[in-house]
C-alpha cells in the first residue's frame, strides 16, 4: 500500500480521490493494536491456529487470489457476489473507481502501519504464508491495521450501495476479503477487524467527493446495462462459493485474564 502525501498518491498510476487533509486521521481513530499478552492478543493468536487447517484447501486457494490486488485481475473480486462481469472495456467507470478507492485505502492505513510497525503473524509463529513471494515485502510493512481487509470492506459498502438488491453477497463476500489475510497468516484478527473500521470510515468521506459521487452513479448506470447484455462474470463462481462454504476462520474466546 502506497504513502500518502498532500495530495491524492497514485497506485499503479491511478490516483485517490481524496488529498491528505481529507483523510481519516486513522492513528486518531483506532486504537493501539492488542499488546503482547493481553487478552485481545491471545484472541489474535487462537484465531491464527484456528486458521491452519484450511492451508491448501479451496479456502486457501481463494485466499491466494484475495491477495492479489493489481489490476485487472482484482476488479472480479466480487463479481460472482454482482452476478455481474467487471472489466475496463465493459463497465470503465465501475473499474476506475475500484482502482481510485484502492489508492484511497492504501493512504488510509500508511500511517498507522507505520507507527505501531506491527510483526505479521508468519514473523511471530513461524509458519508458512500463501503468496511466498510476498515474504520480504511483507516483513517490511506493518502489520495494522490491515490494508488488504480495508480495500476489500471499502469495495463491499462500495457496492452494495451500487447494487443492494445484491447487498448480502458482495457484504459476506468482502467479510471473506478481510479472512483471507487470516488464512494467508499475514495478519492478525485484530488487523482485520480495524481494517473494516478505516474502510467504513473513509467511505463516508469518500462520498463528500464530487468526482467519487459521479463514478458511484455512472457506475450504477453500467452495471445494469452489463445485466441487461448478460454479461456474466469471468470467474469461476462455482468454485468461488464452494471455498466460501468452508467453516469460517474461527473467533474462539481466549481462556486468559
Amino acid at each position: 500500500m502506497e504513502k500518502h502525501d498532500t495530495a491524492p498518491t497514485a497506485r499503479g498510476g491511478i490516483l485517490g480521490y481524496l488529498p491528505a487533509k481529507q483523510l481519516p486521521d486513522m492513528v486518531a481513530l483506532l486504537p493501539p493494536p492488542p499488546a503482547t499478552g493481553s487478552t485481545a492478543f491471545a484472541l489474535d493468536q487462537e484465531t491464527s491456529r484456528a486458521s491452519f487447517p484450511l492451508r491448501d484447501s479451496d479456502r486457501w486457494a481463494l485466499a491466494i487470489q484475495d491477495a492479489d490486488l493489481s489490476f485487472p485481475a482484482a476488479a472480479e473480486s466480487f463479481s460472482c457476489a454482482l452476478n455481474a462481469r467487471i472489466t475496463e472495456q465493459e463497465t470503465p467507470r465501475l473499474f476506475r473507481l475500484l482502482r481510485r478507492t484502492l489508492a484511497d485505502a492504501g493512504n488510509a492505513v500508511s500511517r498507522p502501519k507505520d507507527t505501531y510497525k506491527r510483526p505479521r503473524p508468519f514473523m511471530v509463529n513461524g509458519e508458512r504464508i500463501c503468496t511466498p513471494g510476498d515474504e520480504q515485502r511483507l516483513r517490511t510493512s506493518g502489520s495494522y491495521p490491515s490494508g488488504h481487509t480495508t480495500a476489500g470492506w471499502t469495495w463491499a459498502l462500495i457496492l452494495s450501495e451500487i447494487a443492494p438488491e445484491r447487498a448480502d453477497a458482495v457484504l459476506i463476500r468482502g467479510r471473506a476479503f478481510g479472512q483471507s489475510r487470516i488464512v494467508c497468516n499475514v495478519h492478525w484478527l485484530s488487523d482485520v477487524n480495524e481494517g473494516r473500521t478505516v474502510a467504513a470510515a473513509m467511505v463516508a468521506r469518500l462520498h463528500v467527493d464530487p468526482a467519487f459521487r459521479a463514478d458511484l452513479e455512472a457506475a450504477k448506470a453500467e452495471l445494469a446495462a452489463a445485466r441487461t447484455k448478460g454479461l456474466l462474470p469471468i470467474r469461476d463462481c462455482r468454485t468461488e462459493a464452494e471455498a466460501l462454504a468452508l467453516p469460517p476462520v474461527a473467533e474462539p474466546q481466549p481462556t486468559g485474564k
